[in-house]
């Protein structure tokens, strides 16, 4: 794929990541086509659809970051076993400290005793070893680890951003687990991120439900796993527009890529169609929204 568009930001995959009374998208209802050639409409549906998709990475980017609290850092293991969050050393099970830029703080810091809020501070500015710049709090409250069946982890943010982006909102985590496939339900809830340089914000609830289709028998060594997302998705923005996603064809995410490789997203801003393909399996960062069969390339 080649780049002709760069979205507003810079990430979410986990999870990742409705209101509290969630609307759910209906392929049948909200997701009908209306074609059209208006360019003020192609670019107000194509906006959106990369609005979508930045709010897929950044709290993709929350799951991330919640499923590496390992022993390392937070003093037993609250994640999933393995750092998996650009913030550490991707697929270790220990936390290289030095040049360390963020605290993390567990409550109560007992072992075995839950629930435990963990609080990640990343004070007035840290630069992660992703090269994403953030600063605030993240905050996560865990029911049990994560890889146990039934845990659910609700994480909020306080003045949290990333890059020139505020992320506010809800994301909940919960182990969904069968005895033979690793899985989560990702919801989030009133989300919102704020362009600080252009003061443009957009909102967003979802629900994806994430499995992991590879590496189920190696939980420690993340390097081969492979999930499969489906779900659905609703937005609005300052400008007034809103919209509903569902996901087509499973989005593929691999632990070895920081971005969605494969799948497709089909989005309807006022009964217009979008479809975002997300390539045919190769690590990039690029990805095609199509308008009325018309190709855009945006950079993820």
């Amino acid at each position: 794929m080649k780049q002709t568009l760069k979205l507003s930001t810079c990430l979410f995959t986990m999870g990742l990541i409705g209101a509290i009374a969630f609307t759910s998208c209906k392929k049948d209802e909200s997701l009908s086509p209306v074609t059209t050639a208006d360019p003020a409409e192609v670019a107000s549906t194509q906006n959106v659809t990369t609005q979508d998709a930045e709010a897929e990475a950044q709290y993709d980017d929350v799951f991330n970051i919640t499923a590496s609290m390992n022993s390392s850092v937070a003093g037993e293991d609250l994640g999933v076993g393995a750092n998996v969050s650009g913030l550490f050393d991707l697929g270790s099970t220990t936390a290289n400290t030095q040049g360390r830029c963020f605290t993390i703080t567990v409550v109560p810091n007992i072992p075995h005793v839950f629930p435990k809020t963990v609080t990640i501070n990343f004070g007035d500015g840290c630069l992660g070893r992703d090269g994403k710049f953030r600063k605030g709090k993240i905050v996560s409250i865990f029911t049990n680890p994560m890889m146990v069946p039934g845990a659910k982890v609700s994480t909020t943010f306080v003045g949290y951003y990333v890059d020139s982006f505020h992320i506010e909102g809800t994301h909940i985590s919960e182990n969904t687990s069968t005895s033979n496939m690793q899985g989560w339900k990702n919801v989030v809830i009133n989300g919102k991120i704020t362009n600080t340089n252009s003061g443009r914000w957009h909102m967003w609830n979802s629900t994806r439900n994430v499995l992991q289709v590879a590496g189920n028998g190696t939980p420690r060594l993340p390097l081969d796993d492979i999930y499969k997302i489906t779900g659905n998705a609703n937005g609005s923005n300052a400008a007034g527009d809103t919209w509903a996603s569902l996901i087509m064809e499973p989005l593929i995410k691999k632990f070895t890529c920081p971005w969605i490789v494969k799948g497709t997203v089909k989005l309807v801003r006022n009964g217009r169609e979008a479809l975002l393909d997300y390539g045919n399996g190769d690590c990039d960062n690029k990805a095609i929204i199509y308008i009325n069969g018309v190709p855009h390339v945006i950079t993820l």
